[in-house]
C-alpha cells in the first residue's frame, strides 16, 4: 500500500520572534516493513540554515535555524511510503520470551535495530514493581514471546481509557498507569516499561495510523493525527514486532513509521528553543491518504 502523508504543524506567536532553533523528526526512513519513495520538508521563513544528521537510533534529524523576525513558523513535511506486508506471525511458533530474555542480555550489537539499547529504563519509562507485575500476568513462564505481547496489548486496551485531557506530553509512565487513562504515548509507555521489567526489548514507536471516514463521508483534510505504539524484540528470527496498545492490534499495512527511540523524548517530532516574549499557538494537520483515495 502506497500513502501521501502530509503532517503540518504551525506556530503562531503574540510578539513577533527573534530567534528560533528546531530539530525536526519529520523525514521517514526505509525498513523492512516500509520503504520511503520521496520525502521533503518545507519550512517558512526561510531559515537562515539548515543541516542534517542521522540520529542514534537511526532518525533522520534536521536542524534548522531561523534568525529573521517572524510571528508565524509553518513546517510541513510530505512523504511518500510504500508500506509492504510483512510474513504472517505465528504467536505459538515464536520463542519463549524467556529465551528472548537471554539472548537479549548477551547481545553486542551497538546499532538502531539491536536490542541491547532498549533494554534500560529511562525518565518517561522507569522500571516500577506494580507496571513490572501488571505485565508479568500475559508473560507467563514458557510462552511464547508474540503470544505472550499481543495478550498484553489486548489487556492494556481493556484496562486503560483513553482521554486526551487526562495526561500531556510530559507524563510519565507511572502517572498514566495509576490513573488508568490516557493517550496512544502513555498506552506505549506503560507497556514498555512493563516490558523492560521483564528483562525484554522494548522501543517506542512514532508515526502515523491510517483513518478510514465514515461510509460516505468524505476525508477530511488535515483530520488525520501522529500515533505512537510499541515494538517488541522478538528474536534474530523474528525481528522487531509492533504492537498497538491503543487499538489493541498488531502493527500492520496501516501504521506507517516515523522514527523508532527508547521513549518519547528520542523520536519527538518537533523540539527547539525561540527568543521572543508572550504566547504562542500550536495548530497541527496530518492527512495519511492511501495512493488509490482522494
Amino acid at each position: 500500500m502506497i500513502y501521501s502523508v502530509r503532517h503540518k504543524t504551525t506556530y503562531r506567536y503574540e510578539a513577533s520572534v527573534g530567534y528560533a532553533r528546531c530539530v525536526l523528526r519529520l523525514t521517514p526512513a526505509t525498513s523492512r516493513t516500509q520503504t520511503v519513495l520521496e520525502s521533503r520538508i518545507h519550512v517558512s521563513p526561510v531559515p537562515a540554515q539548515s543541516d542534517w544528521r542521522i540520529g542514534s537510533f537511526g532518525e533522520r534529524m534536521t536542524t534548522v535555524l531561523i534568525d529573521r523576525p517572524h510571528k508565524l513558523l509553518s513546517i510541513e513535511a510530505r512523504s511518500r511510503i510504500d508500506v509492504h506486508s510483512v510474513r504472517p506471525q505465528l504467536p505459538f511458533d515464536s520463542p519463549n520470551w524467556e529465551a528472548i530474555r537471554a539472548l537479549a542480555m548477551v547481545e553486542t550489537g551497538l546499532g538502531p535495530d539491536s536490542p541491547a539499547s532498549y533494554l534500560y529504563p529511562t525518565a518517561r519509562t522507569p522500571v516500577l514493581p506494580a507496571i513490572t507485575d501488571y505485565a508479568r500476568a500475559s508473560f507467563t513462564p514458557g510462552r511464547p514471546i508474540i503470544a505472550a505481547a499481543a495478550e498484553l496489548t489486548k489487556r492494556i486496551h481493556a484496562d486503560f481509557t483513553y482521554d486526551r485531557k487526562a495526561t500531556d506530553v510530559a507524563t510519565p509512565a507511572a502517572a498514566s498507569f495509576a490513573a488508568r487513562r490516557g493517550v496512544c504515548q502513555d498506552f506505549a509507555h506503560i507497556m514498555i516499561a512493563g516490558l523492560r521489567g521483564l528483562g525484554l526489548p522494548a522501543a517506542y514507536v512514532s508515526g502515523y495510523l491510517r483513518t478510514v471516514p465514515p461510509p460516505g463521508r468524505p476525508r477530511l483534510e488535515g483530520a488525520d493525527a501522529t500515533h505512537a505504539w510499541t515494538s517488541v524484540w522478538c528474536g534474530s528470527d523474528y525481528g522487531w514486532v509492533g504492537f498497538d496498545p491503543t487499538n489493541a492490534c498488531p502493527a500492520q499495512d496501516d501504521h506507517l513509521i516515523l522514527a523508532t527511540g527508547r521513549d518519547y523524548g528520542d523520536v519527538a517530532p518537533i523540539e527547539g528553543i525561540i527568543l521572543a516574549p508572550g504566547r504562542q499557538m500550536l495548530k497541527v494537520e496530518v492527512d495519511v491518504v492511501p495512493q488509490d483515495e482522494v
